[in-house]
């Protein structure tokens, strides 16, 4: 099994250990197409650059050019300094999701339970200011709690604004020097979401909030939203997730999306006996793209109301996993493409589409690349919406849950090719040993498998639910992957990590107004939580239920076998994928192999290559290395647990270099050149390790 460098991972071990703090220059990183050439007196000549988007950039590329950290010296990187979060707020934060802006030497972010908007000195670390509304109850009651994705930044070239969304659904504008709220933004630069929402919300219990960053695009500030987690909702008639773009100089609302029809406006026909009306949810939480020159944004809708449950939003009922491209001054619809009808499987499309102009038959095309929880990477022309490659209707199975309606076909890219496992097979379950296999395929007889789309099932002894795969959580979730405008390849992380999608009979009406909800056959209906509560978002745990006596197999579960992963590793990837031809470069493993499967009994002796881990990473790509950190502990060959962030040779996929972290990365990594110097910057944090934003630099004097 391959190992991480020892004299570097054992050196800055031993720092962090014996709590070394290494001061250091941190300032901006880098996008694509903005860069702040300010160079200190007396300091190298290379520009700074910055990075001025929560993506990079607009087209959500996460590309820099910088070079300076390369193969020859990733594993050389030292920890410049580090801000510990637990400060902010009432509690410590360990779901820190942020990915910091770098602006004229300042790093602006979101961070803590509270969500605090804060600057840092980015030579230092230091807190430079901080803001922080005092919501009450109605921050208790947010679906979308803790620190989020981030905050956004708008420059008119005289005025410098940063906007952020709080834990209770207000959007602030802040004086980017100083953090004072802007007189002339709303009501002493706090717009109420809650608001001129072309609905009534009660202010402190709605069901709104929102994680991820708002979107600036020709001065309009684009806003979605976003509802509580979970797979059994609370109520058939919620919070309907509208889009609305608001001016960034005033905060007046200037025009407003619906996501869910009303009566008369295109897509309504798509909603069979007015399910429309009642329908909530259809929200867009994930990140938003944009161009500026065509003069669109591009919104990832999830599903209305409920995510397994479609009985009451019959029809292809759109916008409902739609991806859908508004006209950035009015809001109006220019062209949408719906990337599951009727979904049942929770397909929410999870982060911004990556804008790209590609050469396709001898023409460069302004075109989009979507990644998606079900692994497949749908390529668009940006302008038009229609695919670069043909993306066909395919015939999938009808369920038997009453009450159901199912869509006959789902749209399957033809190119490229989907990027990880899709649906489950006997060949896909564990094969490390013939014991492991047998015992797995005995596991699966209790479940109904088959191919992407396959539907969920009324749960029963013996049928405890469809295994799906990817799972719940994707393939892909919410960072997103990145892309290199040089070789015009995509880079994605996916996890493969199944789930059970069962249906059962609602016996709690105080938990859900669903007669039918998500569940295995004899446990009590789940409640819905908060994203970031004190579960850290993480769904309650199921109450052990015995099997009935008449059940055949063994009782329903985790989908592990001896304790070990259900399915043939790798458990993560990265994946290249060329977007020239619309083929996949390479693949790799990318996570150390979990401590459970390297010290399992059952593999004493055996030789298995690093399986990757599953979990939710977005990747950065730069002039020759994709970078991205692991998504959990493991422990190393000095019995130090933690987690490395690893580089790869864009062309190959073959690993340059490896540092320590003393946690997993938990928000994407963002870099940046000051005063000669590359940077690389990473949200860690998780299990026992409260968040912590850390700054990396080669060795050497600043």
């Amino acid at each position: 099994m391959e190992r991480e460098p020892k004299s570097a991972m054992f050196e800055i071990s031993r720092r962090r250990m014996l709590g070394e703090t290494a001061a250091m220059v941190a300032l901006a990183g880098a996008g694509p197409f903005k860069a702040f050439a300010a160079t200190a007196p007396g300091a190298s000549s290379l520009p700074d650059t910055e990075w001025r988007h929560y993506a990079a950039d607009q087209a959500s590329t996460r590309y820099s050019p910088l070079d300076q950290i390369n193969a020859d010296n990733f594993s050389d990187l030292e920890i410049a300094w580090s801000f510990k979060t637990d400060a902010l707020g009432a509690r410590k934060e360990y779901q820190f999701e942020a990915t910091p802006l770098l602006i004229k030497g300042r790093l602006y972010l979101a961070a803590g339970s509270r969500r605090d908007c804060i600057a840092l000195d980015a030579a230092s670390g230091e807190l430079l200011w901080m803001h922080r509304l005092d919501e009450g109850q109605r921050a208790l009651n947010s679906p979308r709690q803790l620190s989020g994705h981030g905050v956004s930044y708008w420059t008119d070239g005289t005025k410098e604004r940063i906007l952020y969304v709080t834990t209770g659904y207000r959007l602030v504008s802040l004086d980017a020097a100083t953090g004072i709220p802007d007189p002339d933004f709303g009501t002493n630069g706090v717009v109420d979401l809650k608001l001129d929402f072309d609905q009534q919300l009660d202010p402190d219990t709605a069901d709104v909030g929102l994680h991820a960053t708002p979107l600036i695009a020709r001065d309009t500030v684009v806003v979605g939203a976003a509802h509580a987690a979970g797979d059994v909702p609370a109520v058939r008639r919620n919070v309907k997730g509208y889009v609305r773009g608001f001016d960034v100089r005033t905060g007046k609302r200037k025009w407003i999306f619906h996501t869910i029809p009303r009566k008369g406006e295109f897509g309504y026909d798509s909603w069979l006996n007015g399910d429309a009306d009642e329908a909530g949810n259809g929200g867009v939480w994930a990140e938003m793209s944009a161009d500026e020159e065509l003069g669109l944004v591009y919104v990832p809708v999830e599903l209305p109301t409920g995510d397994e449950m479609g009985m009451f939003r019959r029809g292809n009922a759109l916008f409902g996993e739609t991806l859908v491209a508004l006209d950035i001054e009015t809001g109006k619809r220019r062209w949408h493409y719906q990337l599951v009808h009727h979904g049942l499987w929770d397909r929410d499309i999870p982060c911004a589409p990556i804008l790209c102009d590609i050469p396709v038959d001898g023409k460069l095309v302004k075109a989009l690349a979507q990644p998606t929880k079900q692994a497949f990477l749908y390529v668009l022309n940006r302008e038009t919406g229609k695919p670069i490659w043909p993306i066909v209707e395919r015939k999938v199975e009808a369920g038997d849950v009453p009450g159901e309606w199912y869509a006959p076909t789902q749209p399957f890219p033809t190119r490229p090719p989907a990027y990880d496992v899709q649906g489950v097979t006997i060949d896909d379950l564990i094969d490390f040993t013939p014991a492991l296999r047998a015992k797995a395929v005995e596991l699966v007889k209790n479940y109904k498998i088959g191919p992407l789309y396959t539907p969920p099932v009324v749960s029963k002894p013996g049928r405890w639910g469809t295994i799906i795969s990817p799972g719940i959580q994707g393939g892909t979730n919410w960072p997103g992957g990145c892309y290199d405008p040089e070789t015009h390849t995509v880079f994605v992380y996916s996890k493969n990590q199944p789930g059970v999608i069962g249906i059962i009979p609602n016996t709690n009406m105080t938990v859900s107004q669903f007669p039918q909800v998500h569940g295995i056959s004899g446990e009590e209906p789940r409640p819905q939580v908060a994203m970031g509560s004190e579960t850290n978002g993480a769904p309650p745990p199921r109450r052990p239920t015995p099997a009935p006596a008449a059940a055949a197999g063994p009782p329903p579960g985790f989908l592990a076998v001896d304790g070990l992963p259900l399915l043939k590793p790798p458990y993560g990837r990265i994946t290249a994928i060329d977007l020239t031809k619309g083929d996949l470069k390479w693949q790799i493993a990318h996570g150390e192999t979990p401590d459970n499967v390297r010290n399992h009994p059952a593999l004493k002796g055996l030789k298995i290559p690093r399986t990757g881990r599953p979990g939710n990473l977005g990747p950065l790509v730069t002039k020759t290395l994709v970078i991205c950190g692991e998504a959990g502990f493991y422990t190393n060959e000095y019995g130090v647990r933690g987690a490395m962030l690893r580089a790869y040779d864009k062309a190959t996929g073959e690993e340059k270099g490896a540092v320590y972290m003393p946690a997993p990365q938990s928000g994407s990594p963002m870099t940046y050149r000051l005063r000669g110097k590359q940077y690389i910057v990473v949200a860690i944090g998780g299990g026992n390790y409260s968040a912590e934003l850390v700054a990396f630099r080669l060795p050497g004097a600043a």
